[in-house]
C-alpha cells in the first residue's frame, strides 16, 4: 500500500477498526454493543491474523472498559475503545474520570437510541448528553471521514491531554459499505508518532492521580481542562491541514460549508444527516435558492466563533437535530442559538428535530420545509424546536 493510500470497500465500522490498526494502539479495551459490535470484531480479526499486537481486553461491562482504559492510558499506553447508547451512558461515572485524570483515551461511539423505549436507531441523544464530561467530540457523516478522523484524534488526544469521542451514526454510517481510501502505514506513522506523554504513573516515580483536594485545587483542574479544550478548538484546523496533505484529500476541521458563498439562508447539522441536506441544497439551488449547509464535525470544544464569522448577515438559520432534550429542544439548536445571540448581523434560528429515533429524512422533506418556512418573520428565532 503507497503513502496515497488503497481504494477499498468498507463499512463505517470496519473503517474505523482501520484506522485503529494504523494507529498502533497498546492496549483496546471494548466491550460490545449492537450497532458497535463490529469495530471490535474487525479489530479481533485483525489480531488474530498477527496484523495488530495491541492487548485486547473484553471486560464484562463497559463501565469496566472505561476503567482499563483510563488505567491503561495513564502508564502512557496508546488506548482505543468503542460504544454505544447504553454503553455509553454505564460509562457516564468514568467518563467525567478520563477527562479530570487528563487521560488520552480515543472512542468511537456509535449513536444509537437510548432506552426506554429500546431501539436500535441513529439518534445522538446518547454522546450528547456526556457534552459536559469534558471529552472532545467530533460528529462524522461517512466512512471515510470516520477512518481520518480516528487518526487525526489521536494526534489531539495526546497533544492536549485529553480524551476524544468520534460519533458516526448507526446503520447509515455504522454499517453502510462505501468506497474508502486507507492510507498507508508509512503516512500514519509520520503523522502520528509514538505516544509521549507528559506524565504517566511510574512505580519510581510516586505521584497522585484523582486523590481528594481542596477547593482551590480543584478549581484549578477545571480551569485547566478549559484551557486544554480552547488549545484544541485551535489545533484541530492544524491537525486536519496536514492530514489534508499527507493524503492529498480535503480535510475539514470544526466545520465545513457547502454553498454558502453568497447563502441567505443556511442549513446547520451534524453527522450523515449532512449528506441528506447536500442533496436538498443542490435542489434548492436549482430552483432559485440562495441557500447552503454549515457542517457541525467539532461539538465540543464548541466553534462559536466560527458560527459567528460564518453565519453573520445571513437572514435565516435552519438547525437540524437528530437528537431530543424533553423540555428544550433540540440540542444543537440551543448551542447555535447561545453562540449567535447578540452578535452584530445576527441571523434569525430556527430548530427542527428531525431524524430523531432514526426517523428517515429525504431531501424531499428538507425542500418543502426551507420553502414552506417563507419570508423571515417574528416567529423565527423561537427558543424551542419545532419536530420536522
Amino acid at each position: 500500500m503507497n503513502a496515497a493510500g488503497q481504494r477499498t470497500l468498507l463499512t463505517g465500522n470496519q473503517a474505523v477498526a482501520w484506522a485503529v490498526r494504523l494507529c498502533r494502539p497498546q492496549v483496546i479495551p471494548v466491550y460490545p454493543i449492537t450497532p458497535q459490535t463490529p469495530i471490535l470484531e474487525q479489530i479481533s480479526a485483525f489480531s488474530a491474523a498477527g496484523e495488530m499486537t495491541a492487548e485486547i481486553l473484553t471486560p464484562e461491562s463497559e463501565h469496566s472498559a472505561i476503567a482499563a482504559s483510563i488505567a491503561a492510558s495513564l502508564t502512557g499506553a496508546r488506548v482505543f475503545t468503542a460504544t454505544s447508547s447504553q454503553g455509553l451512558l454505564l460509562m457516564h461515572e468514568l467518563l467525567h474520570w478520563a477527562a479530570g485524570v487528563r487521560s488520552a483515551v480515543v472512542m468511537c461511539n456509535v449513536n444509537r437510541t437510548v432506552a426506554s423505549p429500546w431501539g436500535f436507531w441513529p439518534d445522538q441523544t446518547d454522546s450528547l448528553a456526556q457534552r459536559d464530561t469534558g471529552w472532545i467530540q467530533w460528529y462524522t457523516e461517512s466512512a471515510q471521514e470516520s477512518l481520518d478522523a480516528v487518526i487525526m484524534a489521536f494526534r489531539l488526544a495526546e497533544g492536549v491531554n485529553l480524551p476524544v469521542m468520534i460519533c458516526h451514526d448507526a446503520f447509515y454510517v455504522s454499517h453502510a459499505l462505501e468506497t474508502v481510501i486507507v492510507p498507508g502505514q508509512a503516512a500514519v506513522d509520520r503523522f502520528l508518532p509514538a505516544y509521549s506523554p507528559r506524565f504517566n504513573i511510574d512505580p519510581a516515580a510516586a505521584r497522585s492521580v484523582g486523590s481528594n483536594v481542596d477547593q482551590t485545587t480543584y478549581r484549578r483542574a477545571r480551569k485547566d481542562i478549559g484551557a486544554a479544550m480552547t488549545e484544541a478548538g485551535v489545533m484541530t484546523d492544524a491537525i486536519a491541514a496536514e492530514w489534508s496533505g499527507l493524503t492529498g484529500r480535503d480535510q475539514h476541521g470544526a466545520v465545513e460549508i457547502y454553498r454558502c458563498e453568497d447563502a441567505e439562508q443556511v442549513f446547520v447539522t451534524m453527522g450523515s444527516l449532512c449528506g441528506t441536506v447536500r442533496e436538498a441544497v443542490d435542489s434548492l439551488r436549482g430552483q432559485g435558492h440562495r441557500i447552503g449547509l454549515l457542517k457541525v464535525r467539532q461539538f465540543r470544544p464548541f466553534p462559536g466563533d466560527q458560527l459567528r464569522g460564518l453565519l453573520r448577515g445571513r437572514e435565516r438559520v435552519m438547525v437540524l437535530d437528530r437528537n431530543y432534550s424533553p423540555g428544550n429542544g433540540g440540542i444543537l439548536h440551543q448551542e447555535a442559538r447561545a453562540a449567535l445571540y447578540g452578535m452584530q448581523g445576527q441571523p434569525a434560528v430556527l430548530g427542527y428535530l428531525a431524524g430523531v429515533g432514526g426517523v428517515n429524512v429525504t431531501p424531499a422533506d428538507l425542500v418543502r420545509m426551507a420553502i414552506e418556512s417563507g419570508p423571515v418573520g417574528q416567529d423565527d428565532n423561537k427558543f424551542t424546536s419545532v419536530w420536522l
